[in-house]
């Protein structure tokens, strides 16, 4: 039986070959112009030019609602200087190759680090490894990889020199005597943030403090981005490096210098008395003071907090206690 066969009535005694001309049988030709029956689509060359408005309606072409004209191009912006990042400034002070590490320990500048291959200890590396140690700079042994990666050619050895000349504990307490003030020091105990360690620069020179003291290891130095971060200040105060705070403390201590530790169970700021020679020591975020160095000073002073963070920013922790002894010394 043919598929068309069960849409008819008509009874068939067997196969036919001409089925499909019976009306009754023939599947109707569908009109894909009109889908539910009508008339057939009139031809394209008679049909209207028609536009489809926005809510469904047709609409006649000269009737179409006429497009602004498009807007004039802005012109170009001119291109803004690249800024440099902390890394390109931190090249400025990488010193490569062996003759001009040797040079610059000779000639006594400052070096925050010295980076060493490993296996290269051979020869006259060797001997500005020594020259390093002698001088109490930081020598780490890093894998050839990393110096390929600040310079070419670095031949086993890379330092970083400091970004600005360190000074002495000796010539801020002379600078004191020079101007007839109480010694006025600023420690800080294991600052690593660059900006923190230049805000508190910022911060000393206004409140008119004769130094800032920083330990040689575990702590950040004189980097382009410190030096950056104190907007200048770093050219009227003296910063010092020390290899030991608790050691320095003893030896302040003996000059009549009153030690105050930052301490998060020390006594309310506002309450203690700050007059006469005074050295004020602040820790690292979360870690604060190290116990040895808390043990060394005189007091511990604490910022009253009333959030729900435990601690502030070393930076303004430092401010804070800065102006405190400035006001102490105003009464």
């Amino acid at each position: 039986m043919a598929y068309y066969d069960r849409f008819s009535d008509k009874h068939r005694p067997g196969k036919r070959d001409d089925w499909r001309d019976d009306a009754r049988t023939r599947r109707p030709q569908r009109d894909f112009a009109h889908p539910e029956g009508g008339a057939p689509a009139a031809p394209d060359a008679d049909r209207p030019q028609r536009a489809q408005g926005p809510r469904g309606e047709f609409r006649p072409r000269s009737e179409r609602p006429v497009r602004p004209a498009p807007r004039p191009e802005r012109p170009a912006r001119p291109e803004r200087p690249a800024r440099p990042a902390d890394g390109a400034q931190e090249r400025e002070n990488l010193l490569v190759g062996r003759n001009p590490i040797r040079e610059a320990l000779r000639s006594g500048r400052d070096i925050e680090k010295l980076l060493v291959a490993r296996g290269e200890l051979t020869g006259s590396a060797r001997e500005i490894v020594a020259m390093a140690r002698e001088r109490h700079i930081v020598v780490q042994e890093v894998d050839r990889v990393r110096l390929d990666a600040l310079a070419p050619n670095h031949q086993g050895l890379a330092a970083f020199a400091s970004a600005y000349r360190y000074s002495t504990v000796d010539a801020m307490l002379e600078t004191a005597k020079e101007r007839g003030e109480d010694p006025f020091l600023v420690i800080l105990d294991g600052v690593t943030d660059p900006h923190n360690l230049g805000a508190v620069i910022r911060s000393a020179e206004c409140a008119g403090a004769h130094g800032v003291i920083i330990p040689e290891r575990r702590a950040v130095g004189l980097t382009p981005a410190a030096v950056k971060a104190s907007a200048g200040a770093v050219e009227y105060v003296k910063v010092a490096r020390v290899t030991n705070v608790a050691r320095l403390i003893d030896e302040l201590k003996g000059q009549g210098v009153w030690v105050y530790a930052a301490a998060m169970d020390g006594e309310r700021y506002d309450a203690c008395d700050f007059s006469g020679p005074a050295a004020l020591v602040v820790g690292a975020e979360g870690e604060g003071v190290s116990r040895l160095v808390q043990e060394k000073c005189d007091r511990k002073v604490a910022l009253p907090v009333r959030g729900h963070i435990d601690s502030l920013n070393a930076s303004v922790a430092a401010g804070i206690l800065m102006y405190e002894i400035v006001r102490s010394r105003l009464k």
